[in-house]
Formats: structure tokens, sequence, C-alpha cells
């Protein structure tokens, strides 16, 4: 469903020269997977999935959606797949109703299919008590789940998640994980990029651990495990991406 081949993609630099922000990268997910592509604030995962979506020429390689490459079809990519960004913003002035008929429509959707969507969606998530709210009137979360159900409302295969949990509390984020594990049921393959990668690692399949524009390390949970000797996501990303503390030990070992 989603094929990404080789991909880079190079910056120039002011001073001269270039920034590979990344590189030569592959990775697929199939339908009703949902994959990881983890790493730190920089690593590359908000460029990939721009290069997916057709926002951004590659320098080299491809990606595909569906078989259709991002570059040479970005219109038949940008169809086949739902984008949840931190941030995506609402529209204002408009109900959370009005908002999400209008990008139904915008995607050639049958009024009366749409109407049918919103409803099975504002039921899924939570958010028919404030269907005829004004998105400004909102809290963070309410905002975050109409931003689920507009990705979801032209019911596409794919779905992209850039950082869906930020600015969320423990709750918000609940709604998050609770919802990927419903694409999932629902057969649509899923790409998260995330840093939270306790989050990550809760509701993932397969993981890419991304830093400085690599796919250092790529596998299930167990795979990574056995390969790493670590437990936890977090011990792996800084074993494998050669990363050191964070801070230097003080001149008394940490003892005060």
């Amino acid at each position: 469903m989603i094929e990404v081949h080789e991909l880079v993609k190079e910056f120039p630099r002011a001073g001269g020269g270039l920034l590979t922000a990344v590189n030569r990268i592959s990775f697929s997910v199939a339908a009703g997977e949902v994959y990881g592509l983890l790493g730190p604030n920089g690593a590359g995962k908000t460029t990939t999935i721009r290069m997916l979506l057709g926002l951004l020429k590659p320098t080299r390689g491809w990606a595909a959606i569906g078989g259709f490459r991002s570059r040479e079809a970005p219109d038949e990519v940008k169809r086949r797949v739902g984008l949840v960004a931190a941030n995506a913003g609402v529209y204002q002035w408009l109900t959370v109703r009005e908002m999400l008929l209008f990008f139904a429509d915008v995607y050639g959707m049958p009024v009366l299919q749409a109407k049918e969507e919103l409803a099975r969606l504002s039921t899924l998530l939570g958010f028919s008590a404030f269907l005829d709210q004004h998105c400004s009137t909102l809290s963070t979360g309410q905002k975050q789940r109409v931003n689920l159900a507009r990705a979801l409302i032209h019911r596409p295969p794919v779905l992209l998640l850039d950082e869906p949990t930020l600015g969320l509390d423990v709750f918000g984020s609940q709604v998050v994980v609770e919802f990927l594990e419903h694409l999932r049921d629902e057969g649509k393959a899923v790409i998260l990029c995330t840093h939270r990668l306790h989050e990550a690692e809760r509701v993932c399949d397969r993981f890419g651990l991304m830093h400085e524009g690599n796919i250092v390390s790529e596998g299930s949970l167990a795979e990574l495990r056995s390969r790493s000797g670590c437990e936890s996501l977090v011990e792996m990303f800084l074993k494998l991406s050669h990363s050191g503390p964070a801070l230097a030990p003080s001149a008394s070992g940490g003892r005060s």
C-alpha cells in the first residue's frame, strides 16, 4: 500500500554545499499495519511525509501510495491519504459539522454519504455533543478529535500521522492511541511519525528508527529487542543511533 525506495532529500546550505535531510531510506507498509517512523526532532520524519504526499520533490528515489508515485501523480496520492499533523488548524468561524462537510465536498463525496460518514465519525470519536459549536470554542483535545475526523471523512485507505499527540494531555493522547487501533482494525495502512517512543511502542506493528536522515534499524519490537539487547524503544534507539548520554556525569559521580 505504501512504498518508499531509496528516498533522498538534500537542501542547499546557506554557506554552500548540501544538507542531507533524508538519506536513501526504504520501507513499506501493508494494509492493516501501523508503522512507526520514529526519531527525535530533526530526524527527517516530516520531510519524508511531505515527499510521500507529493508536497516536496525528492532529490533521488521515489515514494508511492496505492501504486501511484508521489512525484508523477500527486493528486491521485492525495485522494488516497488522510493526514493528521500537530500544526493542522481548524476553521475558527465554521461549526464542526460545517467544516467536516466542507472537506468531504472538497474530496467529491456525495452529500448523503458525507453525512453518514460524519455521523459515524462523531460517534466513534466522541464529538457528537459539539458538532454544532464553532471550532473557535473547542479545547485542544476537542480540536484534535475533529482533525482525526477530517483525515478520515473521505474514507482514505492510508493515514499519515505526524506528531498527533503533541500538546495533548493523557486523555487526549489515549483517544489517539485508540484511534490508531481502530484504523488497524479497518485495514488501513498507517504511518505514525513521533518522537514519543513510549506511545509508539503501544500501537505500532513495525518500526523504523530514524536518526539524522537515516533509518538506523527497522523491524518489529521483538526483532529490535533481539538485535539491540534493549527492552524499551527509548533504550534501543539511543544504542542503535550511537547517541551518548544527554548529560556528562558530575565529578562526584552523581552523588550529592
